[in-house]
């Protein structure tokens, strides 16, 4: 009777210190994995100007948009067609250091200060262009990283910053440079899609 007790007393010792000394979830799988990030990182943070052509789906609150982009950027000023399905333009947003401006299809325009704010009143969901920059090429922002994971070669997994949390789908080669061509980008009741079908115009 006794050895069964310690046994037991041991047996519960042992789930207790398990439970204490889990390990913590890690930013990738091992120190290979970590450096490849780094390098990869290092290679595409110079990357300040690009244009890319590729298909957007969002659903918000009950709301839907699928159709396709068209997106120029540099670090001033960023200038956004979108498309429907049917190929025909549905709003251009375009974004300078002062200002965010979209343009219906009727010719009607309004303004805001930032992209969120203007796209969630004129189209009905948040299109987070202060960030989607970065993200779309593979990296984080400035800003504080919440949670992020990277695959064995290095190229994000996932990434969580600004309470959007992103997920890295799919990468392709696009010349010479590794980048994304699937993101998933969520937050609250936002699910935005974004397909990369052509990478264009790369430079420092």
């Amino acid at each position: 009777m006794q050895i069964m007790r310690l046994f037991f007393i041991l047996c519960l010792v042992a789930a207790i210190q398990g439970c204490v000394s889990a390990p913590k979830p890690v930013t990738g799988t091992n120190a290979a994995s970590q450096r490849l990030y780094e390098q990869h990182q290092e290679t595409i943070k110079a990357i300040e100007q690009f244009s890319l052509k590729g298909r957007i789906g969002v659903q918000a609150d009950g709301k839907g948009f699928s159709g396709s982009l068209d997106w120029q950027h540099n670090n001033a000023n960023d200038e956004i067609a979108l498309y429907s399905p049917l190929g025909g333009q549905v709003a251009s947003i375009k974004k300078t250091v002062d200002k965010v401006t979209l343009e219906d299809a009727k010719g009607n325009s309004i303004s805001a200060t930032d992209t969120e704010t203007l796209t969630q009143k004129a189209l009905g969901w948040q299109l987070p262009l202060s960030g989607l920059a970065d993200w779309s090429l593979g990296r984080p922002t400035s800003s504080a990283i919440q949670a992020i994971t990277w695959n064995e070669q290095g190229y994000l997994s996932s990434l969580k910053q600004d309470d959007w949390e992103i997920e890295y789908q799919n990468y392709a080669d696009q010349n010479g440079h590794i980048l994304p061509s699937k993101i998933v980008l969520r937050r609250e009741k936002v699910n935005l899609k974004l397909l990369i079908e052509n990478w264009a115009d790369i430079a420092n």
